[in-house]
């Protein structure tokens, strides 16, 4: 098959794991097999894993919203359509300082695992030296505890 599609109304959005943000794994419905691709959805007070790549390279887009991002030591923020590109080794956390929902493109190659359920305590210390529910300082710090 030359190409695939996916309606918008067809994708199917979860929580992630770490974090509880709503997103869709674009790529695994497309069956992209050297692509990560994924849509975030980060209500006000959110944030994704504070993490790294060994060999990804990630460009973030902001699709609504005005996007905040933390790179390595440097915060930066986004507006709609910015884009950004994150080379594997640099640390980077999107995050929501404000009173309205931002939607995040963030894609990815080559792909890599993503599932920290399935990652080895290894494989989080390398890729999450501060625990993958580090909070960034600009939403209190600390670690992120889901609701009961």
């Amino acid at each position: 098959m030359a190409h695939r599609l996916l309606r918008a109304d067809d994708a199917f959005w979860r929580e992630s794991n770490q974090m509880r943000v709503l997103n869709t794994d674009l790529a695994k419905q497309l069956e992209a097999a050297r692509l990560g691709a994924r849509l975030w959805r980060l209500r006000p007070g959110q944030a994704s894993t504070w993490h790294r790549h060994e060999q990804e390279e990630e460009l973030y887009v902001v699709l609504e919203g005005r996007g905040r991002i933390r790179v390595d030591e440097e915060t930066l923020e986004l507006g709609r359509l910015d884009s950004l590109l994150v080379e594997p080794d640099s640390m980077r956390q999107v995050f929501n300082d404000t009173d309205t929902d931002a939607l995040w493109l963030v894609v990815g190659a080559p792909q890599s695992p993503a599932n920290t359920l399935e990652m080895s305590e290894a494989q989080l210390r390398a890729l999450y030296p501060e625990g993958p529910r580090a909070l960034p300082p600009e939403l209190g710090g600390g670690e992120f505890r889901p609701p009961p």
